[in-house]
């Protein structure tokens, strides 16, 4: 038998059920969404900096850290508005290696699904509760959306996700800014067509139920580099690489034009401490021109506690196990210096 059912998962609303989200909590995301959606459409100048661990590995070290960011919020608020980046499941090139929190809360212990979901769940719902953060997530499985969707402040959508059918659709039925990546590939027009299925109303399968959608104008571009056929990485975050998605972006007549861009992955050849540069490089280019002053609406960055990566039972506190991200002090600074050039 080539596929072993071990267990029947809970449906969503029976998730949510089980870790609820509190009136007033829900009122508070409500505000904070409206705030999120202003800057996507244009109406606000806020500038966004979605922030975070490569993966949410741990409860505790995850807390910690968005603690801090929120300290770190207060200090900029008046020119940045901050989305904590929790991600809880992790695209993985050749399907080996941690696949995020809602396969293994434990990264140390073996797969369970069940638990991973009320662990995923149990994150983003103290974290909103105790911060007022609502966070990013990345939606690698579409079907397990719903068990977020109410505690979700942004969604991204991955670069080897973001030509599939489903992801384009269900992004279709979401009220929160949902990014689409570029593929790895680099090509433009894949990411542009993905926004566009986005933007529009479909009928369709989910979840066993044949729904419609309205369309999420709030969909957008994430610039995240590329690779070419020699593996080489391939950097998309320059003055002519904004230009160039401007003038398509005018071409394909979509709505609220906008993009963010990614700082390390592809951009920075997974180089860490190139993200400050490539951060500060963003910011001269939007000085210099206004189109690209207005699409871009934010960045989004790797960070964590401590600098760099460790492998999965190293036990260092707050120290990534997947890609490596920049430490919190550096962090700040870099936040403070982008709040400074704004």
């Amino acid at each position: 038998m080539s596929m072993i059912f071990h267990q029947k998962l809970p449906i969503p609303r029976e998730i949510k059920e089980q870790y609820p989200l509190k009136p007033q909590v829900a009122e508070n995301k409500e505000k904070r969404d409206a705030q999120i959606r202003k800057i996507f459409t244009g109406q606000s100048d806020k500038f966004v900096l979605i922030i975070g661990p490569c993966s949410a590995d741990c409860e505790e070290s995850v807390m910690d850290y968005v603690y801090r960011l929120k300290v770190l919020e207060e200090k900029v608020k008046d020119k940045i508005l901050i989305i904590p980046r929790i991600y809880t499941n992790k695209p993985r090139t050749t399907g080996e290696g941690y696949k995020g929190m809602i396969h293994q809360p434990d990264p140390t212990e073996k797969p369970d699904m069940l638990k991973g979901l009320l662990a995923i769940r149990n994150l983003h719902t103290r974290v909103i509760e105790e911060t007022g953060f609502s966070c990013a997530d990345e939606m690698l499985y579409p079907e397990n959306y719903r068990y977020l969707d109410d505690l979700l402040g942004y969604v991204a959508i991955g670069a080897r996700s973001v030509e599939n059918q489903q992801h384009r659709l269900v992004s279709s039925g979401m009220v929160v800014p949902v990014g689409m990546k570029n593929p790895t590939s680099g090509d433009f027009s894949v990411m542009l067509n993905s926004i566009t299925a986005a933007q529009h109303s479909h009928d369709f399968i989910y979840r066993g139920w044949e729904v419609t959608t309205s369309g999420n104008p709030l969909a957008h571009a994430i610039l995240r580099g590329s690779v070419n056929k020699h593996g080489q990485a391939i950097p998309n975050y320059h003055y002519e690489d904004l230009i160039r998605l401007y003038n398509s972006y005018n071409e394909k007549g979509l709505k609220n034009m906008g993009v963010i861009v990614d700082t390390n992955h592809s951009n920075s050849n997974k180089q860490y401490l190139e993200q400050i540069r490539i951060s500060k490089e963003v910011l001269h280019s939007m000085r210099h021109c206004a189109d690209i002053k207005t699409m871009v609406k934010g960045l989004m960055i790797e960070s964590y506690i401590e600098d760099g990566c460790q492998k999965i039972g190293d036990g260092v506190y707050g120290k990534s196990i997947t890609d490596p991200c920049l430490g919190f002090e550096k962090t700040e600074k870099l936040v403070l210096d982008i709040a400074d050039t704004l």
